[in-house]
């Protein structure tokens, strides 16, 4: 029988504030253990939390990019669980009155992943396992959070991941966090229950605890999806548990029966006031937002003209976006600026974390001025290519890398070079007159050789073939 498979998801984003939610703890991720924190976000007695306006800020402008509802009222609660990692013994987060309500993620196919809230509260420490001891490292306890809770609306790992992949996408964008799921500012929490096709009632649900990675979300699914459904079909029961999953074995085994919210003591937090939010400072920060990557991916299709796969890589990262749209001003064709980055300039930063950095040794201004000699008809698309791989190893400007006599291509006798190319490969002549058309590109490469590039390609073929025709 085939399940209907039904998820939601619990995301938890670490802020990009410089400190912590509570108190004046840096945020910087790593450091030597227990470094960076303070009798605050260790919860000595006699300390006081002060909430860091900046997170609430962050937290508004996840909500808006997010289509949800701002609540202009909204404080904080303790929830209490008692773990290592939780030195208070209680969690200072949000409950009946979250910041953020409803919103939305539409999917590739159209559908909308429904949002139930976002609410704002503090990490906690982690446990690192190592010797057969448990160790606490509280440098994260106190990093502001948002946990964004999905509705039950997910019915694939694919759906999941692709869900995962646009909020990792939107918050960036809009300067909220970083999302790297490596060093864990953005983990997530599957809850997955199986019914019959057509069935109205959910299953019963196992929550996978701290997922950080897209691969491990669809590995965990798709194991607990066959896990339920043997279950299930043996004639057996569910049971609500809170599960771990392992990336080495890919399965996911029990840890704990599965919290209801009672079980959590939520009470109102009576050292921190209420946050009041005006519908002034509301539109500001809307105001505030950048264009989101959806928006200028099809701003860059539609009107720039560039071909949608290099405007989706493009538009994924924000500061390449900032970088493409200055190096491309003013020119008569971004499509080229476009076509620079994604090949010659994303072979060279391959790597994930450096295109979110995207700190080229080649400036916007510079990839601009390569462009507008092409354009000006002083060097040809394989000299600028090969002149922005020289600009990118030696940092220096095209400027300074050309020499005079790259700078003239009108100076190639382009017909000399071609009947120079036809004398000295007289087999690949024979064979193109024979109806080899590839043999062409071999006459063309050696006239492009002989030129060192500054041949027009187009020219160079019309002429050969001109020649070859007489001949």
């Amino acid at each position: 029988m085939k399940w209907e498979t039904v998820i939601g998801l619990e995301t938890h984003v670490e802020l990009s504030t410089k400190s912590k939610i509570f108190c004046g703890c840096t945020t910087a991720f790593g450091g030597e253990p227990n470094t960076h924190c303070c009798p605050v976000c260790t919860g000595q007695p006699g300390s006081l939390p002060v909430l860091n306006r900046q997170a609430v800020e962050y937290a508004v402008k996840a909500g808006l990019v997010l289509n949800c509802r701002i609540n202009k009222y909204s404080r904080m609660d303790r929830k209490h669980y008692v773990y290592p990692d939780l030195p208070k013994a209680y969690q200072i987060s949000q409950y009946d009155r979250p910041l953020c309500t409803g919103g939305y993620v539409e999917l590739k196919n159209g559908r909308r992943i429904n949002i139930t809230r976002i609410h704002i509260e503090e990490d906690a420490g982690k446990l690192i396992h190592a010797g057969g001891k448990v160790l606490v490292d509280y440098n994260r306890g106190g990093v502001p959070l948002i946990e964004i809770v999905s509705e039950p609306d997910i019915r694939s790992a694919e759906e999941a991941v692709e869900y995962l992949e646009k909020l990792q996408l939107t918050l960036r964008a809009a300067g909220v966090s970083d999302c790297r799921m490596q060093e864990g500012s953005l983990r997530c929490d599957v809850n997955i229950s199986l019914r019959a096709p057509g069935a109205s009632s959910y299953g019963t649900r196992c929550e996978i605890k701290n997922l950080n990675s897209f691969v491990s979300v669809a590995s965990a699914i798709e194991h607990e999806y066959e896990r339920q459904r043997d279950i299930l079909e043996s004639g057996g029961v569910v049971e609500q548990e809170t599960r771990r999953y392992d990336a080495y074995s890919g399965e996911t085994s029990a840890m704990r029966g599965k919290e209801n919210a009672d079980d959590y003591r939520y009470f109102r937090e009576p050292d921190i006031i209420s946050i009041v939010l005006t519908d002034e400072e509301i539109e500001a920060l809307r105001a505030s937002l950048p264009e989101l990557p959806d928006a200028r991916k099809r701003r860059y299709v539609d009107v720039l003209g560039i071909p949608e796969a290099d405007a989706a890589m493009i538009a994924k990262y924000r500061r390449v976006s900032d970088y493409f749209e200055a190096a491309s001003y003013q020119t008569a064709s971004p499509r080229i600026a476009a076509t620079f980055i994604v090949t010659s300039m994303f072979s060279f930063i391959s790597t994930e974390a450096a295109r979110e950095e995207w700190l080229p040794p080649v400036s916007a201004e510079q990839l601009r001025e390569l462009i507008l000699l092409m354009e000006a008809g002083k060097i040809n698309r394989n000299v600028a290519k090969q002149t922005l791989s020289r600009m990118l190893e030696t940092g220096k400007s095209a400027a300074e890398l050309l020499s005079p006599e790259e700078l003239e291509p009108a100076g190639v006798d382009v017909d000399a070079l071609c009947r120079k190319a036809i004398a000295e490969n007289a087999a690949a002549a024979s064979d193109y007159r024979g109806g080899k058309e590839k043999a062409l590109k071999a006459l063309i490469g050696a006239v492009m050789k002989e030129s060192r590039g500054r041949a027009p390609a187009a020219e160079v073929e019309a002429s050969l073939k001109e020649l070859l025709s007489k001949t």
